[in-house]
């Protein structure tokens, strides 16, 4: 039962070995339609709205010391993981971010680029966040060590965050869905309305765990500078 049930997680679709699931991850360009890249058009319009929108967030939690740029790399971040959470809503669509070969390749490379920039380039203030302003000094070795352990864990906690919460809901569909057969005309149409209230929780979850995702990453690039 419960190897059927999470199978629709694992990555077997292929051809000539080649895995074919992670080709989701490349399907949200295909979502674009042809009238977004002549600009001005309406789409085009309403992405570059909520692209300054979060340009401007994302700025103001960095500050005002940061390099050029940087608040893009965040807003590609929070697209790519936005597109590959509403893809696995459709059927027989692979959920890419519910593995954590993808969130873990996000947030990795993330981590480990910010703490080898923060401990280069600003070694003092890096040992300054150790401890806390106010620490008692018997408290501090214990406080240097609890701020380096739940730095450390940073990464691993992104990646299962996005996983876990992806997980969560396609699993619930399933099992609901599963139960449609056995059950009479009254409950299948209970169901119905439960399946579509679950798949609108799951898409305000899919844009949620994108930005939630985005401004922890963004938040902790703010601490390197």
């Amino acid at each position: 039962m419960m190897m059927n049930l999470f199978s629709i997680f694992d990555p077997s679709t292929n051809i000539f070995n080649l895995s074919l699931n992670w080709m989701s991850s490349f399907l949200g360009l295909l979502f674009f339609p042809m009238i977004f890249w002549f600009i001005p058009s309406r789409l085009s319009l309403f992405w570059n709205k909520i692209f300054s929108t979060l340009h401007k967030e994302f700025k103001m939690l960095i500050g005002a010391y940061s390099f050029n740029g940087t608040t893009f790399m965040f807003i590609s971040l929070f697209t790519f993981i936005l597109f590959n959470n509403f893809l696995g809503l459709f059927p027989y669509i692979f959920t890419s971010t519910s593995h954590m070969t993808i969130t873990l390749s996000l947030a990795l490379p993330l981590w480990l680029s910010f703490m080898m920039f923060g401990w280069i380039n600003n070694t003092k203030h890096m040992f300054a966040h150790l401890v806390p302003q106010g620490t008692p000094p018997v408290l501090m070795p214990f406080m240097v060590l609890i701020e380096t352990i739940s730095n450390v864990i940073r990464p691993g906690t992104l990646a299962v965050r996005l996983s876990a919460n992806m997980i969560a809901g396609h699993l619930l569909l399933t099992l609901l869905g599963n139960t449609g057969n056995s059950l009479s005309t009254m409950l299948v149409s209970l169901l119905i309305v439960t399946q579509l209230l679950l798949l609108m929780l799951e898409s305000a979850v899919a844009i949620i765990q994108a930005y939630v995702f985005t401004i922890l990453s963004t938040l902790y690039s703010s601490e390197i500078i």
